[in-house]
C-alpha cells in the first residue's frame, strides 16, 4: 500500500531501496541500490552476518532515554530499566502502555523502534535519501495495514514509494529473482522458530498466462527445538523427536509433487538437529539454510512494484491479500462494443483504487465482468442504481469510485453529475458492494 498517489519522479542508479522485516520476536533490513542487482542485509554487527534485530525497546527510569534492539536486550534486566517487549502485538492490540509513570500510544512506541533500528542504514544512506521502502510482516490483515501506514507516516521518510506486503508475497518476490532451475517445479520454505513450524509451498500453474503462482502454508505448533543450556540427554531425545515429525511433514508435503528447492529459515535451523530429515530433503533437490529470505524478498518485491522484471511481467501471484479475478464492463466506446478493464487481478485489495466517468441512456444499472484467475467461470454482477430520477436529457453522467474492504468484497460508489449545463445533475449518491471470489 502506498501513502499518496502521485508520481515520485523515476528512480536514478544509486537510488537506495530497503526491504524491512518486521518481525514479532525480530526485525532486519535488506538494501539495494538502483542498478545493481545484488540485495545486501544489514548486520548488527559489521563484518558478521548477523542480521536479527530484537523487536525491542527498553526506557531508563525517570528520563526520555530509550535503547532498542541488543542494547535494549543487553539493558533490560537493569533495576532502573523498563523493558518493552512484543512491540507488534502490543500495537495490535491498541491500548495505550504504562510506563514510568506515563502512558505512550503503541503504535508510537512502535514507530519509534523502526527509525532507531534504521539507523543502521547510516553507513549506506540516512533515513532522508532511501528513496523506497518496503515493510513485509507476517500476517497482513486490515489492522497491521493501518498500523504500518500510521508508523510509515511519522518516520520522516522524504519519498512516496512505501509499500506493505506479506512474508508469503516476499518468498513469492524472492523466488522470482532467482535462477529458473530453483523454481521449475515446486519451492518449499520452512521457517522454524524454535517452537513453531511454518511451511510454505510455492506452485506455478504454467498451464495460464500469465503464469498464476499459488502459495500454501502450513503451521505446526508441535515441533519444539530444545534451548542449548538443556542436559545432552534432554536435548538429544527432543532433537530425535523434532527430527521424527519433522521427516513425517515432509514425506506428506512432498508426496506425489516435484519439489525443485526447499529454503530453511530462522533460528530453529541453527542447530543441525534434523539428520533423517535433512537426509530426505537434500535427496534430488537443492537445499538453502539462512534466515534473511523475508528481508531479502521485500526488496525484490519493491523492485518489482517499480519496475517488473521479465518473470515478473510473466507472472501474477494469488495470495490471500490478493483481488483474485480481473473486473471490467462491456461498454460502447466510438460506437463500438469493447470490454473495459477496471482492476486487475493480482492487485493487493488494500492498494485497488479506480475512478472513471461514464454515459448512461435509460439504464439504472451496471454490470460488471468477473473473470476469476483460479479456473472459475466468468461471472456477471449487477448493482442496480434504484431511485434516480434521471435529467431528462438524452444521457446522464456518472462518476465511479472503486475500493476493496477485504479479498473478496468491492465497494463503488456512483455519483450522479447530470449532462451538461442544461440537465444539471441530482447529486444522488449510491454505495454499493458485490462479492468476488
Amino acid at each position: 500500500m502506498f501513502l499518496e498517489r502521485k508520481d515520485d519522479g523515476k528512480l536514478h542508479k544509486g537510488s537506495v531501496l530497503v526491504g524491512y522485516d518486521l518481525g514479532e520476536q525480530y526485525s532486519q533490513i535488506s538494501y539495494c541500490v538502483y542498478g545493481q542487482e545484488e540485495v545486501d542485509t544489514v548486520a548488527t554487527v559489521v563484518g558478521t552476518k548477523q542480521y536479527n534485530i530484537p523487536t525491542m525497546l527498553c526506557k531508563r527510569k525517570g528520563v526520555n532515554q530509550w535503547f532498542y534492539g541488543k542494547d535494549a536486550v543487553k539493558n533490560a534486566g537493569e533495576e532502573e530499566m523498563f523493558p518493552v517487549e512484543g512491540l507488534l502485538a502490543l500495537a495490535r492490540k491498541g491500548e495505550q502502555i504504562s510506563l514510568d509513570d506515563e502512558d505512550f500510544d503503541p503504535v508510537a512506541l512502535l514507530t519509534l523502534f523502526i527509525k532507531r533500528s534504521m539507523t543502521l542504514m547510516n553507513f549506506i544512506a540516512t533515513v532522508e535519501k532511501i528513496d523506497g521502502i518496503m515493510f513485509t510482516v507476517d500476517e497482513l490483515d486490515d489492522r497491521m495495514v493501518e498500523i504500518l501506514a500510521q508508523a510509515s507516516a511519522n518516520l520522516g521518510l522524504k519519498t512516496t514509494r512505501i509499500f506493505f506486503q506479506s512474508h508469503t508475497e516476499s518468498f513469492y518476490s524472492f523466488m522470482l529473482h532467482q535462477p529458473q532451475e530453483l523454481w521449475n517445479y515446486q519451492v518449499l520454505a520452512c521457517e522454524h522458530d524454535g517452537r513453531r513450524l511454518k511451511i510454505y509451498r510455492m506452485d506455478c500453474n504454467k498451464r495460464t498466462t500469465p503464469v498464476v503462482v499459488l502459495i500454501e502454508e502450513q503451521v505446526y505448533e508441535t515441533l519444539v527445538i530444545p534451548e542449548e543450556d538443556e542436559e545432552e540427554t534432554i536435548r538429544q531425545d527432543a532433537y530425535h523427536m523434532a527430527d521424527e515429525r519433522f521427516l513425517g511433514i515432509l514425506r506428506d508435503m512432498c508426496s506425489g509433487r516435484i519439489i525443485s528447492s526447499a529454503y530453511l529459515l530462522g533460528d530453529g535451523f541453527r542447530v543441525d538437529w534434523g539428520e533423517q530429515s535433512m537426509q530426505f530433503l537434500c535427496r534430488n533437490r537443492r537445499v538453502f539454510r539462512g534466515n534473511n529470505l523475508f528481508s531479502r524478498g521485500a526488496c525484490y518485491g519493491l523492485l518489482e512494484k517499480l519496475e517488473p522484471s521479465e518473470a515478473g511481467a510473466g507472472h501474477v501471484f494469488l495470495g490471500r491479500d490478493k483481488l483474485k479475478s480481473n473486473i471490467g464492463m462491456n461498454v460502447l466506446r466510438q460506437g463500438n462494443e469493447s470490454y473495459y478493464a477496471l482492476l486487475d487481478a493480482g492487485e493487493n485489495w488494500y492498494e485497488v483504487e479506480k475512478k472513471c466517468e461514464f454515459l448512461l441512456a435509460g439504464e439504472r444499472e451496471l454490470s460488471f465482468v468477473v473473470t476469476p484467475l483460479t479456473g472459475k467461470n466468468i461471472e456477471t454482477r449487477t448493482v442496480a442504481l434504484s431511485g434516480g430520477s434521471g435529467t431528462g436529457g438524452p444521457y446522464t453522467r456518472y462518476c465511479m469510485e472503486m475500493s476493496m474492504s477485504g479479498p473478496e468484497t468491492v465497494q463503488i460508489r456512483v455519483a450522479d453529475l447530470g449532462f451538461g449545463e442544461l440537465f444539471p445533475g441530482s447529486g444522488q449518491v449510491w454505495e454499493e458492494s458485490f462479492s468476488v471470489v
